[in-house]
């Protein structure tokens, strides 16, 4: 299922979050002007396991920052189109409201303690990996955790596809992050072979720590619900 927009109106500007999505906009404009460099700027900007909590090191030319600082430069880039499009369409659909229940310092702060949760979710299983991690998936996935705790029964609209055409429907929100979560759930018992390059234990890293996050950052007008029952 694919969310398209949420019933639920925001007091404040997002201004955090348009920031956010024209930043990975533009990172990603950047990526596709480096051609045949672009694999060495995944390793360059990424996050590496093997150097970020292991004993490896990366090629000089390759030693552009320090590697807790490739935490936050690989939040802001992607793997393709895809990948892109998928985080940007997730933020835009979710972050607003997040931003609203926080105000947009909070927020900033909230996001970025979930990207780098993820990056550790991910890495401390295997911390031998030289296979670079880049995405803002684990810090949006953060924001769905919230999502989850304070907007459980909001309204999405979602697309399904069936063939070639889509059927639109709402739904409450929980239905849907709780659908979301569990095909993360599910992924990060495959193997990595059959992962497809997807970082699915940053995910769950991210949603469980915007879950656990959420109480201590959100304003006190927007309380927290439990999201089996009204």
């Amino acid at each position: 299922m694919i969310p398209i927009h949420d019933d639920n109106p925001t007091n404040i500007s997002p201004y955090v979050t348009y920031l956010l999505i024209i930043c990975c906009i533009l990172v990603f404009i950047w990526e596709l002007s480096l051609a045949g460099q672009l694999q060495g700027a995944f390793y360059s900007l990424g996050v590496i396991p093997a150097v970020l909590i292991g004993d490896g090191q990366l090629p000089p030319q390759f030693a552009l920052v320090p590697a807790w600082l490739s935490i936050f430069t690989s939040m802001f880039m992607h793997g393709g189109w895809m990948h892109l499009l998928g985080n940007v369409l997730y933020l835009w659909v979710f972050g607003n409201n997040i931003e609203d229940a926080m105000g947009h310092g909070k927020f900033i702060l909230f996001y970025l303690l979930c990207g780098i949760a993820a990056v550790f979710a991910q890495a401390i299983p295997d911390p031998n990996s030289v296979v670079p991690m880049i995405g803002a998936s684990g810090a949006i996935s953060g924001v769905l955790g919230a999502y989850l705790l304070l907007y459980p029964h909001a309204k999405v609209l979602i697309a399904i596809p069936l063939g070639i055409v889509f059927y639109t429907t709402r739904v409450p929100a929980v239905f849907v992050l709780l659908f979301w979560f569990g095909m993360q759930i599910v992924s990060s018992s495959v193997t990595e072979d059959q992962q497809g390059g997807v970082a699915f234990g940053a995910h769950v890293g991210g949603f469980l720590t915007g879950m656990l996050l959420v109480p201590f950052f959100r304003n006190s007008g927007h309380p927290l619900h439990y999201f089996w029952r009204r």
